[in-house]
């Protein structure tokens, strides 16, 4: 069932039909959160966003959220039991966010930092945190070669 009220930014089909190359399409509990941490931490601009749906931008790169309630005819509906953890297996990594910004911002929001910014061996820097449905995000910068 659709929260929204009014009519979408536009129409679905001509959004879908804008799409090209790889898209990651987000699952959230809630919207507001969502995008509290997609905007405080992440720095992230929106693009559109109501009750049920937003696109956000940032970093070359464009993602969208939707609301758990508009899955409801989906195949994975099933896997949306809060008692099952989302994204297990999967970085969401943002090239060119700086780790240590996003980290603080991360720790202003209390949310869970699970490896704090360090530099890795294969030449980025990272920091690896969890958004409010347990989402892994990475944002990382490369280091200057020696």
């Amino acid at each position: 069932m659709k929260a929204r009220e009014g009519e979408p930014w536009m129409p679905a089909d001509d959004y879908g039909r804008s799409l090209k190359g790889f898209g990651v399409n987000i699952l959230v509990r809630d919207m507001d959160r969502a995008l509290a941490f997609q905007t405080d931490v992440l720095q992230a601009e929106i693009v559109y966003s109501d009750a049920d749906f937003a696109v956000l931008r940032g970093y070359d790169a464009e993602w969208m959220l939707h609301t758990d309630h508009t899955y409801n005819n989906h195949p994975l509906s099933g896997s949306l039991n809060p008692d099952i953890p989302r994204g297990i297996g999967v970085e969401l990594r943002l090239h060119g966010c700086d780790p240590d910004l996003a980290e603080a911002r991360a720790n202003e929001r209390g949310c869970t930092v699970l490896a704090g910014s360090m530099d890795k061996p294969h030449g980025l820097r990272e920091v690896y945190l969890l958004d409010d449905d347990g989402y892994l995000w990475v944002p990382d910068v490369p280091l200057p070669k020696d």
